[in-house]
């Protein structure tokens, strides 16, 4: 049962804001519940410019690694550009390749770690493959790196020069490189939240700073919105916050996406089935999946390979085989969590169990997080899902166990799991989520400390579902204009979520109609004006009869051309 909880706001200067903006009271209230008062700050949030982007050289590191890849395009020296698995960095790879290429590097070359053989980051297996295939004089990172003293050391003492940028955690001293380029070391607000290939867009935008500073005629024919389109990408679909500089990025990322897509996404679009005017869901759960899938599984060479090819029967190739290597990875996570929840099904109790760690031989390594996202999502605890061994153990790594873990916002998993250090080989991440290492022999104890852990901060806590409300309002007010300044809100994401609004004492009328598998359509009125209802995955709840409160996101239904305001329902309740 969800527990409904309005987030609270000064109505009366609501009011005064709608009428001095000419906003919908609701939206009114929305932006007040997002911590906005100001007209000039609202005006900003409704109308990013790229103009308000901050000055790429406040980044710590950020000149230093800009002249630094001057010297190396000046002198033709060879780069290799070394990302991450995860879309955020595939796309910074496919960003920072791109703009090296085009302003006159003599060679770059990609290179991705593979998940099951090398781990995350910038790793010694990695780094010795990666020189294996060909000595560079300059290494630069991309979402990865802020942590990797020993690879780092190794390259240097092997003669290569390393560039760090990064947007993870520092954990205790960063890396010696010739420059780390992270927003977590310095002291700027507004940039901390940068994703990796909002990192290594700055740094983009420094180099050609740099470059035009001392007339580089290539670099002045470069414009970095081309390449909007990565960031927005990267950017949600590692989840961090649309606020700040991260949503003046993805606006215009998506409105490029939109108004002139590269050619790299029409094949990947296809295969997902994405029709019409693209927005952040489309990323989160039609491109980035996709993109994923290939690191999960395997390696995510193939990923980038899409982004980097004017190939375009080669990118169909590819989009159709990171398709079915996404409805692999969809089968496999089904049955990992179905199993998962079996077996905590057996013994869950909710007084007893406020940190819940499960494990397995057969599981696969790169789908563990995903698992525990849905295991929070169904007990409502910190979840750490362990793969040992099995077909995806990392070579000479028998006994030892990765495991990857998911967290309620009530509960800061990684300073959960630094209560637990002594039980772990290793452990990295924040408050959401973390990842760890872990002896087979530690297993045992390190459930009972993190269940430990996790009972002192929630013990006698509400932890049911809550389901947010950011204005209340009437059918009446439910028209074009309100739809039109919801959408200005936009692109939704972490720390600026769809808006859900709700109606009080409504009814349905006309009965409800079971569509599709589990879905429902119906008609909601209050006695003066109705509206069309979809409730997804909603046809087996039962709805009480009578006066009714019901939770609603508002979308436009474009059937046959016809374009129609319903309510997309959320929650529904006997009215109180």
């Amino acid at each position: 049962m969800k527990v409904w909880k309005t987030i609270p706001c000064d109505k009366s200067l609501a009011m005064q804001m709608a009428g001095a903006l000419s906003l919908p009271q609701a939206v009114a209230e929305i932006l007040l519940g997002l911590g906005f008062s100001e007209a000039d700050a609202i005006g900003r949030f409704l109308n990013p410019r790229l103009s308000d982007l901050s000055d790429p050289f406040l980044l710590p590191g950020l000149e230093a690694a800009a002249q630094r890849l001057r010297q190396a395009i000046e002198k033709k020296e060879s780069i290799v550009v070394y990302g991450d698995y995860d879309v955020d960095g595939i796309v910074a790879t496919a960003l920072l390749v791109e703009v090296l290429r085009r302003a006159g590097a003599k060679e770059v070359k990609p290179c991705l770690p593979n998940r099951h053989e090398e781990g995350y980051g910038l790793s010694v297996l990695a780094l010795e493959r990666c020189l294996a295939q060909g000595r560079p004089q300059l290494l630069v990172t991309v979402d990865c790196g802020t942590n990797s003293t020993e690879a780092v050391q190794r390259a240097q003492a092997a003669g290569v020069d390393v560039v760090i940028t990064d947007h993870h955690e520092c954990s205790g001293s960063p890396a010696p490189a010739a420059a780390v380029v992270n927003p977590k070391l310095g002291p700027e607000e507004r940039l901390k939240d940068l994703a990796g290939v909002g990192v290594a867009f700055k740094l983009c935008h420094g180099l050609l700073k740099v470059c035009r500073n001392l007339g580089g005629e290539t670099a002045a024919e470069l414009d970095l919105r081309e390449y909007l389109d990565l960031v927005a990408v990267g950017t949600v679909a590692d989840i961090v916050p649309l606020t700040g500089e991260n949503r003046i990025l993805v606006r215009h990322g998506l409105e490029r996406m939109n108004r002139a897509p590269a050619a790299r996404w029409q094949p990947l679009l296809e295969v997902a089935g994405v029709r019409g005017a693209l927005d952040t869901h489309h990323i989160a759960f039609g491109l980035g999946p996709r993109l994923n899938a290939a690191g999960r599984l395997s390696d995510a060479d193939s990923a980038l390979e899409l982004l980097l090819t004017s190939d375009r029967a080669r990118a169909r190739e590819i989009a159709l085989d990171l398709d079915g290597t996404n409805r692999e990875r969809q089968k496999i996570e089904s049955a990992m969590a179905t199993e998962a929840m079996r077996a905590i099904d057996a013994y869950f109790q909710e007084r007893e169990h406020f940190g819940l760690v499960i494990a397995r031989d057969s599981w696969h390594v790169g789908v563990i997080g995903i698992v525990a996202s849905r295991l929070v999502a169904r007990y409502r605890r910190p979840v750490i899902v362990i793969a040992f061994n099995g077909t995806q153990a990392t070579p000479g790594q028998d006994g030892i166990g990765r495991g990857s873990g998911r967290s309620i916002a009530d509960y800061h998993l990684l300073k959960g799991l630094e209560q637990c250090r002594q039980y772990l080989l290793s452990c990295g991440g924040h408050a959401l989520a973390a990842g760890l290492e872990i002896e087979r022999g530690q297993l045992a104890a390190f459930q009972a400390a993190f269940n430990a852990a996790a009972r002192r901060e929630l013990e006698g806590r509400d932890l049911r579902v809550v389901q947010r409300i950011n204005a209340w309002v009437t059918l009446s007010e439910i028209d074009e204009r309100l739809y039109a300044a919801v959408e200005m809100l936009k692109p939704f994401g972490q720390n600026n979520p769809m808006p859900v609004l709700a109606v009080k004492g409504a009814r349905i009328q006309g009965g409800k109609r079971r569509v599709g598998a589990n879905h429902l359509r119906f008609t909601v009125g209050d006695g003066q004006t109705s509206r069309e209802a979809i409730a997804f995955g909603m046809a087996d709840v039962a709805i009480p009869d009578g006066l009714l409160d019901v939770a609603f996101t508002v979308k436009q239904n474009n059937f046959s051309g016809n374009a129609t305001l319903e309510l997309n329902v959320q929650a529904i309740r006997e009215s109180e």
